[in-house]
């Protein structure tokens, strides 16, 4: 297996830049989902919404170690 080219680095990154928008994105899901419940009085949904966000703070925490590690 040879060097990493220019375009494999490329590839790597946007496919990193799409980790994180997906990231972000079930983040804000979980921050909605979490407001509609208070806003509701859900305690479910509440419980829901903090799930999600955690799920998605620990994903971006991977990708971040993942990155460090590849030099991203």
């Amino acid at each position: 297996m040879g060097p990493i080219t220019t375009g494999e680095r490329r590839k790597e990154t946007l496919m990193g830049l799409g980790d994180d928008i997906k990231h972000n994105a079930e983040s804000a899901k979980g921050s909605a989902k979490e407001g509609l419940g208070k806003a509701t009085g859900n305690d479910e949904m509440v419980a829901e919404g903090k799930a999600d966000k955690t799920k998605a703070d620990a994903k971006k925490v991977g990708q971040d170690v993942k990155d460090a590690v590849t030099g991203e």
